[in-house]
């Protein structure tokens, strides 16, 4: 399948490889720019964990700290492996969403052993800290990164829409969804996702994509890239193997 890739530009070019892998072909569309904010080390004195929701949010920790000492509670796999690939040695994955994250929190952690840093972006999904708080939980918050919205569609997938060659999209937050569908709107070619294929990671990511009429709208059993991954019908690679 030609396949519209929505992820930010260092998740999205892993993606890419492996959407090739798989015989697909890559279409680089990110909808979001990811910036690091830059300031002072955090102050981690006293902490019990530190909680990561996102890869970004493990790239932006990595760079306001040195410590690698903490124990890492990550949303999911992909998330876990950008911290321990940041360094971080003690790393739990909750294999889910926030509400699994919270989960894991919940089971592997004390409300009295010290408060939580959950280093998130400025726009968070799912409220993290209420879901603790009310468990005796302290979460601070810490800003280190943002996600700016692109202005229009980028080039290449303008082109392969306005083509009509695009027959799959991804999508992984319901941000990037709700965005996707006003730019498609904005440019003209909201009718290009009548042949198109959603793959969307959660419910909600697929109720951001309402406002357009896609071919089908395929929904991951569960809100991480592999079970999106198995989504998709088999790539050439996959009918060539004997």
């Amino acid at each position: 399948m030609r396949l519209l890739n929505t992820r930010p530009e260092a998740d999205g070019a892993a993606l890419d490889t492996q959407l090739r892998a798989l015989g697909h072909t890559a279409i680089a569309a990110p909808l979001l720019t990811i910036v690091f904010k830059d300031g002072p080390p955090l102050s981690l004195e006293g902490v019990q964990a530190l909680l990561l929701t996102s890869a970004n949010g493990a790239r932006a920790l990595a760079r306001r700290t040195d410590r690698r000492d903490l124990p890492v509670l990550a949303v999911g796999e992909q998330t876990a492996a950008a911290a321990r690939g940041a360094g971080f040695s003690d790393v739990h994955s909750a294999g889910g969403d926030v509400a699994a994250l919270a989960q894991l929190v919940r089971a592997r952690l004390d409300p009295g052993g010290g408060p939580l840093v959950h280093v998130a972006a400025e726009i968070v999904a799912g409220d993290l800290a209420a879901a603790l708080t009310a468990h005796g939980f302290s979460v601070r918050r810490e800003t280190l990164y943002r996600a700016v919205a692109a202005e229009q569609l980028p080039a290449n997938a303008l082109a392969a829409l306005r083509e009509k060659s695009v027959e799959g999209a991804l999508f992984f937050s319901p941000r990037t969804a709700a965005h996707f569908a006003a730019l498609v709107d904005r440019a003209g070619v909201a009718a290009a996702s009548q042949d198109i294929t959603a793959f969307a990671l959660s419910d909600a990511v697929a109720d951001a994509l309402r406002p357009l009429r896609f071919r089908a709208v395929a929904i991951a059993a569960r809100p991480d890239l592999a079970s999106l991954l198995a989504l998709l019908p088999p790539g050439a690679a996959s009918r060539e193997r004997p």
